[in-house]
């Protein structure tokens, strides 16, 4: 099964659009394709940004329901300690915890729309990918593959591999 990191913003945009890419990953999890690698640190920042009044004033769930949806998503997900103490990421310190969780967790990927981490494009032998690219991943219509992963993006047109270094 493929074991998979997601970045907070994904939860959000999942209930706040029905139907969109991050929302399909959710259905994904739930439907046990897909094992989701949580941490505390990752779970108290969906529960932060939840509540933020511009969210808060689009969600239609009330307080309980927001708070039982991170309940949820920790019977559903392996949370991981998110105690490996990996050097901040230098474009924004406070996405370490996803690379942590990824450590830790042993994940295939992590799922992000954040340039910070997608820049990476691999940390650890671990594909960063956006939304979109995972569902195509999912689907069989992009390879899994590092090396044609890696092919594919050296011969893309102003898209170069980054990340090597950390392989």
């Amino acid at each position: 099964m493929i074991r998979a990191v997601l970045e907070t913003n994904l939860f959000v945009s999942a209930l706040l659009k029905p139907d969109s890419n991050p929302d399909r990953i959710i259905t994904l999890v739930r439907e046990e394709k897909v094992l989701l690698l949580i941490s505390d640190a990752i779970c108290d920042e969906i529960t932060k940004v939840l509540y933020y009044p511009k969210i808060r004033k689009r969600l239609a769930a009330s307080d309980e329901e927001l708070l039982n949806f991170v309940k949820l998503l920790r019977t559903v997900a392996i949370v991981t300690p998110g105690s490996l103490n990996l050097p901040p990421l230098a474009a924004d310190p406070d996405d370490t915890k996803y690379l942590i969780c990824a450590v830790e967790g042993r994940a295939d990927y992590i799922v992000s729309g954040d340039h910070h981490l997608t820049d990476l494009v691999i940390y650890q032998g671990i594909r960063v990918v956006t939304p979109a690219e995972f569902i195509l991943i999912d689907r069989g219509e992009l390879s899994p593959d590092r090396d044609t992963y890696m092919k594919m993006l050296a011969s893309a047109p102003d898209v170069a591999p980054v990340g090597d270094a950390e392989l």
